[in-house]
């Protein structure tokens, strides 16, 4: 199983010149080794794009995504690599989006399919990473 990062699909959504083409590739590949997921949060950011949800649960169902709540583990872990994110320095007040999805990840011991590597890396280090070779 795989968890799908936001960017990922709106490289599909806004059909990337740079990333499309990645993106698809290795959504491809990810739905051979079993379900591609998406969250709470991953859903709410794709809304951003749409103005109806039917148009946006049609691209869900039509990219074959399933959608995956968040456990109640992940989300005390994601308050916690937020407690280390501020206290090594990062200045954002709010639990960033990023701590749910990495912190998902760790807990349920998913892949994550992702272009956005480097708070992954540093705050869950566990997590098999997908990444474009940056």
């Amino acid at each position: 199983m795989t968890l799908v990062d936001t960017n990922v699909l709106l490289d599909l959504v806004t059909n990337d010149p740079i990333w499309a083409d990645w993106s698809v590739a290795q959504l491809e590949t990810a739905s051979l080794a079993g379900p591609l997921l998406i969250n709470d949060v991953i859903y709410a950011e794709l809304a951003v794009r749409y103005g109806r949800i039917e148009d946006l649960n049609a691209f869900v169902e039509t990219a074959g995504l399933e959608l995956a709540p968040l456990p109640r583990a992940a989300l005390f872990l994601a308050g916690k690599a937020f407690v280390h994110y501020r206290r090594a320095g990062g200045s954002r007040t709010g639990v960033l989006p990023d701590f749910f999805i990495g912190a998902q990840a760790a807990v349920e011991k998913l892949s994550l399919l992702t272009r956005d590597v480097g708070r992954y890396r540093t705050y869950f280090p566990t997590v098999e990473l997908i990444t474009p070779d940056f």
